[in-house]
């Protein structure tokens, strides 16, 4: 039985919901970042209100996160006032994120300030959201709304403060600057926080399209240096044919422009999250100077701005959501995601960010590292998508047997199959083109959200090459399955298989991680440095004779560790037949173990199958008509 406290409180909320929602909720937001260096952000929320009591909410799902990652530890400082006095809030018991408010008689606006401290648990990435040179606000780091109000109907007028002589890119519209000061058009609150922005002292802003074109694109470049920023004319070239080829992929563009954000350092970074007229990329400050940095991130911005399509204009339904408090639902994130990274990596291709080799080392390193994922045998592709909010910060040890975001490249997989089905089935004449074409096509014009079920896409694929591929996909993607789907690549033309010569890709993540990766040989990658196991592969050689993650090699066959010496000592295993023996520190205790393996150095590659059609290269063809030869 509810208590006569409980009811009359329900009753006083259910009152002050139908006045707070006669006319929709207004906002003025102002954030001053002149602090960023600190990494706070100081904030100010100010609305109308109806005396009563007021629920305030700190956005929790974050489009994009797929989960409830909205950074509310980092809100301190909370002061909330109203008619000159400061009023009283309390936090809901059992939400976090909501904040309780006693609106007193004759107050007709309040005012909620707060910091935000910004380095650590920023939503869309793992980095802070600020240095000396460069910031990165993401909205709903800095925002309050009125906890049932639809983020469609509360309208937002936002301000930032930003240090002298910075320089900012967003999708935002400017209505007034004065110094530091800037003020923008007023927006919905899901415009608002659609809509990131990032400055800096070091600012450079690209032109991707020719001038008077529509839609205009543009890559807004902060970093830590001048040079971090100094893109290359390849490059430049490259992101010219990124939105040719995304105009011919697709067919209509559902943005009136598009920003490219990207951040050039290693203090803000770690992410790369999807907006629908923007996207927010951080891929490291020399991402344009080294090479190995840029091969392993030439895939970004095509993947977030392909997002433009594929999950803000056309979503699953369980992620389309009225506010940010809504939870969302993940089992179609290997379409979301899966077939971005497909996509993604198909236009890096296409754009010669990557060549045509780079893009296979890339294919056969994702193919050979789900097939050696052990938690295959106990959970489905779709499991680890409804998973997302555990598995996102799930530890890197035994993440082979746990399984991670694995919708992502196994997604890769998946679609490849399909579109190689469709190739076969239509002797080569329909791609998944056609299907991407209408299915996220249609009408061009401004930001607009049209959900699909997983029958929808069915419809879709049928609309363009008749098949069973309700069956089809419900085997790849609901089953347990022992192996990676490497169909798409046999009917491609192509083969996974391992030999002694590096990947270039695994080559490159080795470089720039500072590890040695053994998977596909001893089962297990390692810090180059300091001989510390990141994972073990459950059912390997190195399982089998007693590894673990956490474990560190302190000698191989009697000799110092270093990553080389486990590369002589596989050469040297396969020669002469005798285990590897390997010293090994666990929680300050030492032990030898003995690792029976002598199939020497493995490194996964795809080989040509010459009597198949090469449907692999006719793939990662350009559609747009513009030449893709560069020098590198």
């Amino acid at each position: 039985m509810r208590s006569l406290h409980s009811v009359t409180f329900s009753l006083l909320c259910a009152i002050t919901l139908a006045a707070q929602t006669a006319t929709k909720p207004s906002l003025r937001l102002e954030v001053d970042g002149t602090d960023a260096a600190r990494n706070f952000f100081h904030a100010k929320v100010t609305m109308p209100v109806a005396p009563g009591v007021l629920t305030l909410a700190y956005p929790e799902w974050i489009p994009g996160n797929h989960r409830p990652s909205g950074p509310v530890m980092n809100m301190t400082g909370l002061r909330i006032e109203g008619g000159g006095k400061t009023i009283r809030w309390q936090r809901d018991l059992k939400n976090m994120y909501e904040i309780h408010v006693q609106v007193p008689a004759g107050v007709n606006e309040i005012t909620a300030s707060f910091d935000e401290i910004t380095n650590s648990g920023v939503a869309g990435g793992s980095g802070a959201s600020a240095s000396e040179n460069v910031l990165d606000v993401n909205w709903n780091q800095v925002v309050l709304y009125p906890a049932s109000a639809s983020s469609d109907d509360v309208q937002v007028k936002p301000s930032i403060h930003l240090p002298d002589g910075w320089k900012f890119g967003t999708a935002l519209t400017v209505a007034n600057q004065n110094g530091g000061l800037t003020e923008f058009e007023p927006v919905s609150l899901t415009t608002l926080v659609d809509s990131p922005l990032i400055a800096g002292s070091h600012f450079r802003q690209v032109e991707l399209t020719t001038p008077g074109e529509s839609p205009r694109h543009v890559m807004d470049l902060v970093g830590e240096s001048e040079a971090s920023i100094n893109m290359s004319a390849n490059d430049v070239a490259a992101y010219k044919r990124l939105v040719a080829e995304t105009g011919a992929l697709f067919g209509a563009r559902h943005y009136l422009h598009y920003d490219f954000l990207v951040t050039f350092s290693d203090e803000v970074g770690g992410r790369g999250l999807e907006h629908h007229q923007s996207s927010d990329n951080a891929p490291g400050e020399k991402a344009l100077s080294d090479p190995s940095t840029h091969l392993l991130n030439a895939g970004l911005l095509p993947h977030e701005f392909t997002h433009s399509w594929n999950g803000k204009y056309r979503r699953p339904a369980g992620l389309a959501t009225r506010n940010y408090q809504e939870p969302m639902t993940g089992d179609l994130l290997w379409v979301y995601e899966g077939l971005t990274e497909y996509l993604g990596n198909v236009l890096t291709a296409r754009t010669a960010l990557w060549t045509p080799k780079q893009y296979q080392e890339s294919l056969a390193e994702t193919a050979a590292a789900l097939d050696y994922r052990a938690g295959r045998s106990w959970r489905s592709l779709e499991d680890t998508a409804v998973s997302v909010q555990m598995l996102r910060l799930a530890p890197g040890g035994w993440q082979n047997w746990r399984r991670g975001l694995d919708y992502y490249p196994e997604g890769e997989l998946v679609w490849l199959q399909v579109d190689t089905r469709i190739r076969q089935l239509t002797n080569n004449q329909k791609s998944l083109d056609d299907f991407c074409r209408a299915f996220h096509g249609g009408q061009s014009g401004p930001p607009a959200v049209v959900p699909y079920t997983f029958d929808d896409i069915v419809r879709g694929l049928n609309a363009v090459a008749p098949d069973d591929w309700a069956g089809l996909l419900h085997q790849l993607v609901d089953a347990v399955q022992p192996h990676a789907p490497l169909g798409g690549i046999e009917q491609g033309g192509w083969r996974l298989v391992y030999n002694d010569t590096p990947n270039d890709f695994v080559k490159a993540v080795e470089g720039v991680a500072k590890m040695a990766n053994f998977t596909y040989s001893l089962g297990f990658y390692v810090s180059a440095e300091s001989g510390t196991l990141g994972d073990v592969i459950v059912g390997s050689p190195a399982f089998k004779a007693g590894l673990g993650p956490g474990m560190k090699m302190i000698a191989v066959n009697g000799r110092k560790y270093s990553s080389s010496k486990v590369n002589a000592a596989l050469i040297d295993a396969r020669n002469s037949k005798q285990p590897i023996q390997l010293l090994v520190e666990n929680a300050h205790r030492f032990r030898t173990v003995s690792i029976d393996y002598y199939d020497g150095p493995r490194h996964p590659h795809l080989e040509r199958v010459s009597a198949e059609p090469d449907l692999l290269g006719d793939i990662i063809k350009p559609r747009s008509g513009i030449a893709t030869r560069v020098s590198r």
